[in-house]
């Protein structure tokens, strides 16, 4: 017996109960982004393994361990996307967008792909929405971003779910002088380190920062923190920051240990997080990466972002129970038709209906079927209205409109009043 067809583990269907909260919201992210002034970047799911290798680094879990890469016929090592930036970052240098001190700002949406034990909220094909700025070198972007997210959260219903914490990493020589110092701190309790800690002493310490094993959380309480190291102008640039979110009333967390797991950071990093959703907490994060640019070959160009899983955020509206009712609404009219010269004439009918009401929902129905059978589809469709074409109705060229959620009598409507009729109901 051949085997049953599945689909791969943590790679799942999104099934048609289930898309109109992500229609929604994925319409409420770009509605949102409209209205700031961002613009719509499509991009490739699959790039060369070089990009991601060379932007979110070596070291990294995503590069070493959780990357689908393969390769193609032509002994080229492609990899499916494990995140956004790096390939908006490829885009925008690859085209000149850039260029000359062009500010770009500019949204994405769609699949991402990492090898990661699947777990409620984590999977291996999950979906971000993200945006990336370029050109912006100030805290004003920062605050923009931050913001606007927080905006989103108050649209969703979702914003006393939800808390920023906030740090800053400095230039690269401030990392630089404090991953001296925490390493030399960490190597003089090396054996009390965890496993993976062990690892990333070498490789990447900063990680070590957000380690979620309590002995190792413990030996961080003595470690030297980063702000010890920050240089003077990321003093200034955060400070900037948290000046503009003040000001707005926006509140905020400090969090030293916020380090974020890709190695292109620098400067602001932020965190939108929620105790509503167990260990899977981070719903919205991001930051900036002026050097990015740089590390591909483009001249120096600041850059900001943050993505957002949809997954998580669809099972935070499900949790918060903040789904409005209204996404699947049901059709207003649901036309019948008995034998094959009305089904012809109810095709042409409802065409016409639908040109002269855009917004009307219509089903017709297919199949054929006896009057009891299509009423009874029709009344289970949830349609408002029955539409009745029989032999008699053809002849004479009218319509019976039935109410199908009152007692209200049927009448029969002329075929050019229908439009009108209906437009009357549906106001």
């Amino acid at each position: 017996m051949s085997k049953t067809l599945q689909a791969i583990r943590g790679m799942n269907d999104i099934l048609p109960g289930q898309t109109p909260v992500w229609r929604y919201l994925e319409t409420s992210f770009a509605r949102l982004l409209d209205q700031y002034g961002y613009s719509e970047i499509r991009l490739p799911i699959l790039e060369f393994t070089e990009l991601f290798a060379r932007g979110i680094g070596e070291g990294t879990d995503v590069v070493d361990k959780e990357m689908y890469s393969f390769l193609d016929r032509n002994q080229e090592s492609l990899t499916l996307r494990p995140e956004g930036t790096a390939g908006c970052v490829r885009a925008v240098l690859e085209h000149g967008l850039t260029g000359g001190g062009q500010v770009q700002k500019l949204w994405y949406a769609g699949p991402m792909f990492r090898y990661e034990k699947p777990q409620k909220g984590r999977y291996r094909q999950f979906h971000q929405m993200g945006v990336e700025v370029f050109n912006q070198p100030g805290p004003d972007i920062d605050a923009e971003l931050i913001i606007l997210t927080a905006r989103l959260w108050k649209a969703l219903g979702v914003s006393e779910a939800v808390s920023l914490q906030l740090n800053s990493l400095g230039s690269s020589e401030a990392r630089a002088r404090y991953r001296d110092a925490l390493v030399a701190y960490l190597q003089q309790h090396f054996d009390q380190l965890d496993e993976d800690s062990q690892r990333r002493l070498t490789s990447n310490p900063l990680r070590i920062l957000d380690s979620k094993n309590a002995q190792t959380q413990s030996l961080l309480v003595e470690a030297p923190t980063l702000f010890e190291y920050l240089d003077e102008e990321s003093k200034a640039h955060f400070e900037g920051l948290k000046a503009r979110l003040d000001a707005v009333g926006i509140a905020y967390e400090i969090n030293p240990k916020l380090v974020r797991g890709l190695d292109y950071y620098g400067r602001t990093v932020f965190e939108w997080v929620t105790d509503k959703l167990g260990a899977q907490g981070t719903v919205c994060a991001g930051g900036r990466y002026d050097g990015l640019i740089t590390q591909f070959g483009g001249k120096p160009t600041p850059g900001v972002g943050f993505a957002m899983g949809v997954e998580r955020l669809v099972l935070l509206l499900e949790t918060l129970d903040c789904v409005p009712k209204s996404l699947t609404p049901a059709p207003h009219a649901y036309l019948c038709a008995f034998g094959e010269p009305a089904e012809q004439a109810a095709l042409k009918l409802a065409e016409e209906l639908r040109n002269s009401l855009p917004n009307v929902r219509l089903l017709v129905n297919l199949g054929g079927g006896s009057f009891k059978s299509q009423f009874k589809k029709a009344d289970k469709s949830g349609a408002n209205y029955a539409l009745i074409l029989g032999e008699d109705e053809l002849a004479k060229q009218v319509i019976g409109l039935k109410p199908l959620r009152n007692d209200e009598p049927q009448q029969l409507v002329a075929w050019a009043d229908l439009a009108q009729q209906m437009a009357d109901y549906l106001n």
